[in-house]
Formats: structure tokens, C-alpha cells, sequence
């Protein structure tokens, strides 16, 4: 329970006793020989903003269209609330989609738009104009009610799209990719707008999206996927601070990964052999590790500390030439040269002003990380 005063922890996946919305169990989609969707067994939960993520082909629209109905597993079993949706047709199920395009009519008005689902629904004729009034109020549309879609900006037709989406109060809205026709700003300011409607309803979102950075932002899990498979299911920060593979940590914000051999392992400590004439990386595990055992060691570049002189207080330090600069504003990322040719980057907050800044180009320099700072990965 809650301490007085804290937000309660939303974690139904932790809760034995919590009942899946959405079970996938064993679901395979193949398109003749290709496998889009392999083996998969997931839960979604109600209330949960789930992401589904991964590059082009990974698989994630194909899910979504089985949820939606759009597609039929070639084995397996979808569940919707207890029930198995495959027979059920798109039109019958309480979900709803909305797409990257919005799908709006441009002859309706924003109004006509939300209330024209609802009119060729079951809902009382005297009812639509009080349910078409709460999805403006929510989504803060009320001035533009009598605008065309012609008439208002990107970010107030997805909320259109959205409203209309949400009119039928649906046990499930799928999104797909609906902020990739918005600029960042628009697209980092509308994330948190869904956010903020999504806790509002209680509706359970599911977001197909290439975007790391939209899937991190918006989501209570996220599912990384690849060639059809699952290969990591976890909270955001979980996903970036404890990758499972690789290839999570790859696809996953900026990393660098260094390959190398355990040499010595003392309890949870672990010390790992990378290059040649380059101190051994002291690192830490949560499970035994054979010693010869390959492994790749991944560090995010904020964990790197760059510094003129050599610490005397770190577990690692590594020296290397400054190649090159990243300016971004808020923060800048350094690449440097390490002995070899390897490349490795660390990355700063820029809390000083740019003509104060003592590291330059060709500079020599010393890379600096704690013995938790990365994690131990096995493939």
C-alpha cells in the first residue's frame, strides 16, 4: 500500500492476483513461408500504456492487426478480457484504432468527426451531443468544434483522431505510429498530452512506434521486438539500465560495447580482459560467470566521466584522444580515441557556458566509470 501522500506504484504485471486485458498465448502469424509473428506469449493489463517496439519488419503492426482483427494467428490463442477474439469481427470488438494518417472526413466538422462513430452505434440519439462534448473538453478541442480538419493545426487533428477514437470508450485503443506526422517539438509535447488522457480514461493504450524516445516517454512497459519475437518485456528504465542482450542495449539510446573475455571473478565483481595493453574493465554481476566466459560489456556514455587528468578514485580509467565533438545544447557528446583505434563516447551536461569549456579537439584525456556503471551481457 501507498504511504500517505505518494502516488501508488502501477505494477499490475507484479500482482499475482491482477488478470491479464490481453493474453497472447503461443501466437505464430505466417504470411506462406515468411514468420512474421513467432511463438509469443505476452499479458497486457488494463489501465497499462503498453509500446511495441523495433525496427521496420519486427513484426509489431502484424500484432496489432490481430488485435484489431485486421489479420487471424496461423496458431494460438488472442484473449480479450477472458475471451477468445479470433472469431469476432473488427467491428464487433471493443477495440478501436487509430492510425498515422488520422483517417478524418474533411467535409465534417471536428464535432461531426467525433460524434460520427457514435452515431452508427447502439448509443441513444440524446446521448452523443453530452458524449461528444466531454471528448472535446478532455482532448481541448471545444473552440474548434465547428473547424474543418482543413482548418487546424497537425497536433489538433491527431486530438480529433484521438476523441473520436475514445468517443465509444473502448477496453482498448491501438495507436499506430499516430505522432510520426508531427515535427519533435509537436510530437514531445503531444506525448505527454496522450499521457495525460490516457491516466484520464483509463483506457488501456497499445503504441506501435519505431521511436525509442516516444515508447521510453509514454509507456507504463515496453516490448522489444525482433524478427517476430519478444525479446525483452519491461518498464522503460528497466529496459535502458538492465538490458537482457545486446541487442536491446544496442537499439536502446546510445551505447558503447566492448567485447572482452572475464579473467577474474571474486563474488558479484567481475573483471573483464578487452584489448591489448588497455587496463582489464572492473565490472559488476548479479550471476556467476565462468572465468575464459565471452562476454560484451555495455556502458551508457552518460555513465563516462571525461576529465584532463587521470582520477585517482574511479574503477575504471581509460585514456584516449578527443576525435570529435557533438553540441546538442543541453548536453555534448565526446568521441574518443582510445589506443588501437577503438572509439568510445562520453557524454557531459553542458551547465557551463560553451568559452568555459576546458576539453577541445585532439585534446588528450582520461575516460573514467564506476565498477556498476555498465552491465555484463552474455550475447
Amino acid at each position: 500500500m501507498a504511504q500517505p501522500g505518494t502516488r501508488p506504484v502501477f505494477a499490475p504485471w507484479n500482482d499475482p492476483e491482477q488478470k491479464p486485458l490481453i493474453q497472447f498465448k503461443n501466437v505464430t502469424k505466417k504470411f506462406g513461408d515468411f514468420v512474421a509473428i513467432d511463438d509469443i506469449t505476452l499479458d497486457i493489463y488494463r489501465r497499462e500504456f503498453f509500446a511495441l517496439l523495433g525496427p521496420s519488419g519486427c513484426g509489431k503492426t502484424t500484432l496489432m492487426r490481430m488485435l484489431a482483427g485486421f489479420e487471424t494467428p496461423t496458431s494460438g490463442t488472442i484473449m480479450l478480457d477472458g475471451v477468445d477474439i479470433a472469431p469476432v469481427p473488427p467491428n464487433k470488438r471493443p477495440v478501436n484504432m487509430m492510425f498515422q494518417s488520422y483517417a478524418l472526413f474533411p467535409h465534417l466538422t471536428v464535432w461531426d468527426n467525433i460524434a460520427f462513430g457514435l452515431r452508427r452505434s447502439d448509443m441513444p440519439k440524446d446521448q452523443i451531443p453530452t458524449r461528444v462534448e466531454e471528448m472535446l473538453r478532455l482532448t481541448r478541442l471545444e473552440k474548434f468544434a465547428k473547424r474543418k480538419p482543413h482548418q487546424i493545426s497537425g497536433g489538433q487533428r491527431q486530438r480529433v483522431a484521438l476523441a473520436r477514437s475514445l468517443a465509444k470508450a473502448p477496453k482498448l485503443l491501438l495507436l499506430d505510429e499516430p505522432l510520426g506526422a508531427l515535427d519533435k517539438k509537436l510530437r514531445q509535447d503531444t506525448q505527454f498530452e496522450l499521457m495525460d488522457i490516457q491516466e484520464k480514461t483509463g483506457t488501456t493504450f497499445v503504441i506501435v512506434t519505431h521511436d525509442q524516445e516516444e515508447a521510453m516517454t509514454v509507456a507504463s512497459r515496453v516490448a522489444v521486438m525482433d524478427h517476430g519475437r519478444m525479446i525483452q518485456v519491461d518498464t522503460p528504465d528497466r529496459i535502458y539500465e538492465t538490458p537482457s542482450s545486446v541487442y536491446v542495449a544496442d537499439f536502446i539510446g546510445d551505447v558503447n560495447i566492448i567485447e572482452g573475455t572475464v579473467s577474474d571473478v571474486t563474488d558479484d565483481k567481475v573483471r573483464i580482459d578487452w584489448a591489448e595493453g588497455q587496463p582489464k574493465i572492473n565490472g559488476t554481476i548479479a550471476g556467476g560467470l565462468a572465468k575464459g566466459t565471452h562476454v560484451h560489456y555495455a556502458i551508457r556514455p552518460e555513465k563516462i566521466a571525461i576529465a584532463t587528468q587521470p582520477p585517482t578514485d574511479r574503477a575504471n580509467v581509460i585514456e584516449g584522444t578527443v576525435h570529435d565533438i557533438a553540441y546538442l545544447g543541453n548536453i555534448s557528446t565526446y568521441k574518443v580515441e582510445l589506443a588501437g583505434g577503438r572509439m568510445m563516447k562520453a557524454q557531459v551536461a553542458n551547465d557551463r557556458r560553451i568559452a568555459r569549456r576546458e576539453i577541445t579537439w585532439d585534446d588528450k584525456v582520461w575516460l573514467s566509470f564506476t565498477d556498476t556503471a555498465g552491465v555484463v551481457l552474455l550475447n
